[in-house]
């Protein structure tokens, strides 16, 4: 696990510490866990397995749930990106076609 990977979980904690108003103390008592514990898991010393931290959510009075979110992210670089395309189109020259001519039909048929 890189170390970006292992300051998830210590920074959602801290997240839900400062969105409940909690002490340390009073979320690990009521999450069940001892304060050493919760405060190796905010500092990241040691990673907290998903059932832990659903109970350190629940014990704030918040709900652990996984969301989409990479789908408002994908939207909004894919309208970024047609937003460029669209800029880079009106920029391109324009150059006047001349009209496209058909042969007869009847020399077609033959």
């Amino acid at each position: 696990m890189s170390t970006g990977e292992e300051q998830v979980a210590s920074e959602l904690i801290g997240e839900i510490r400062r969105t409940s108003g909690l002490s340390q103390a009073e979320l690990a008592r009521r999450a069940g866990f001892d304060r050493s514990v919760l405060n190796a898991y905010e500092h990241g010393r040691r990673q907290p397995s998903v059932s832990a931290l659903a109970r350190i959510a629940a014990a704030a009075g918040l709900d652990l749930r996984l969301a989409r979110a990479a789908e408002a992210d994908v939207s909004e670089h894919a309208g970024r990106v047609l937003s460029q395309v669209l800029d880079l189109a009106e920029a391109l020259p324009y150059r006047a076609r001349r009209e496209l001519t058909y042969p007869p039909l009847g020399r077609l048929a033959a």
